[in-house]
C-alpha cells in the first residue's frame, strides 16, 4: 500500500470507529495487516499507527487482539528496516532507537518484560476461544459480553465464558432467533451496564447466578443501574412526592357553611389569600354530599 491508500484506509478507519462498525474495522485492520509494510518514514508521514492504536481497547475481542497483532508485527518491520540501514548499531541501542521510533510512531506495546499483557481481561488475553456458533456476530456478542462481565474479577474464565453465552442466547431468543436491532440493542444496553466500573454488584450478582440470564435480559435501565444512582433516583423521587404532598391544599369539614343546593350542613373547605396582601381571605367550598363548590370572600 502506498501513503495515499493508507491514508484513505485511516478515513474509513476512524469513521468505522465512530460509527462503532465492528465488520468494517475488521476488514479495514485486515487490509492493513496484509497490504502495509511498515517503515519509520511511512509511519511518521501517514500517522497510521496513532488511529490503529486508538482500537487497542476496542469491546470487540477480535479486533482488539487484530490491533495488537499488527502493531507487534509493524514494531518488527521498523526495527528490521532500522537494522538493514544501520548495520552496526550494538543491541542496546538497536533497541533504545526501536522503542523511540514506535512511541513516535504511535506504536506502542501494553507487554511488559515479561511478557504479560496488562489491560482488561478478554477473551484473547484469557486465551478462551468464543467461537460457538457459525453466525460470527453471535460469536462477537459473546467476546463483547465477556470483555464487560470480567472488569474487576478474578473469576474463572470457564465462569465467564459460560455466563455470557447463557446472556447471548437468551437475547437471540427474546428475539424470535434473530439477530436485529432489538438484540443489538439490548446486547448494548447491557454491555455499557455491567462495564461501569461503578456497578460491580450487577457484574457479581450476573456471575454467582442470583441474577439468571432469562432476568437479566428483561431487566429495565432503572433496575441494572449501579447502586448509588438507585439511591439518588429513590432520593428524588421521594422529594418529589413530598414537594406534590405539599401542594394539595388542606381541606377541612365543618358545619359551619350550608350548600346551597342541597341544604346540607357537611361542606368541606380551605382558604387562599387570592388578593393583596391586605384583603381578607378567599374561602373555597365543597359540599361532600352533592359536590356543589362555591367561593366568598
Amino acid at each position: 500500500m502506498n501513503s495515499s491508500e493508507i491514508r484513505t484506509a485511516v478515513g474509513a478507519l476512524d469513521k468505522a470507529r465512530t460509527a462503532h462498525d465492528t465488520g468494517a474495522l475488521r476488514d479495514i485492520l485486515e487490509q492493513l495487516d496484509s497490504g502495509l509494510v511498515a517503515t519509520e518514514n511511512l509511519l511518521r508521514e501517514t500517522k497510521v499507527g496513532v488511529h490503529v492504536n486508538k482500537l487497542r481497547t476496542y469491546e470487540d475481542a477480535e479486533v482488539a487482539g487484530l490491533v495488537k497483532k499488527i502493531i507487534k508485527k509493524w514494531k518488527d518491520q521498523v526495527s528490521a528496516d532500522k537494522k538493514k540501514r544501520k548495520p552496526g548499531v550494538k543491541k542496546e541501542a538497536g533497541a533504545a532507537v526501536e522503542a523511540k521510533t514506535a512511541k513516535t510512531a504511535g506504536v506502542s506495546d501494553d507487554a511488559g518484560a515479561s511478557g504479560a499483557v496488562k489491560g482488561p481481561r478478554t477473551p484473547l488475553t484469557d486465551g478462551v476461544k468464543i467461537e460457538t456458533y457459525p453466525d460470527s456476530t453471535r460469536n462477537r456478542s459473546i467476546s463483547a459480553l465477556y470483555t464487560a462481565v470480567a472488569v474487576d474479577t478474578a473469576a474463572a474464565a470457564g465462569r465467564i465464558l459460560e455466563t455470557c453465552t447463557a446472556i447471548e442466547a437468551a437475547i437471540f431468543a427474546q428475539n424470535k432467533d434473530k439477530v436485529n436491532d432489538a438484540y443489538r440493542n439490548k446486547l448494548r444496553s447491557l454491555i455499557l451496564n455491567m462495564k461501569n466500573k461503578n456497578n460491580p454488584q450487577l457484574r457479581a450478582n450476573v456471575l454467582d447466578g442470583t441474577i439468571p440470564p432469562a432476568k437479566l435480559t428483561t431487566m429495565s435501565s432503572a433496575e441494572l443501574a449501579p447502586e448509588s444512582l438507585k439511591k439518588e433516583l429513590e432520593q428524588l423521587h421521594q422529594k418529589n412526592l413530598f414537594d406534590a404532598q405539599g401542594a394539595v391544599e388542606k381541606r377541612a369539614v365543618t358545619d359551619r357553611f350550608v350548600c346551597g343546593k342541597c341544604k346540607q350542613r357537611q361542606v368541606s373547605y380551605y382558604q387562599m389569600q387570592t388578593r393583596s396582601a391586605d384583603e381578607p381571605l378567599t374561602t373555597f367550598c365543597t359540599c361532600e354530599k352533592c359536590g356543589n363548590r362555591w367561593k366568598f370572600c
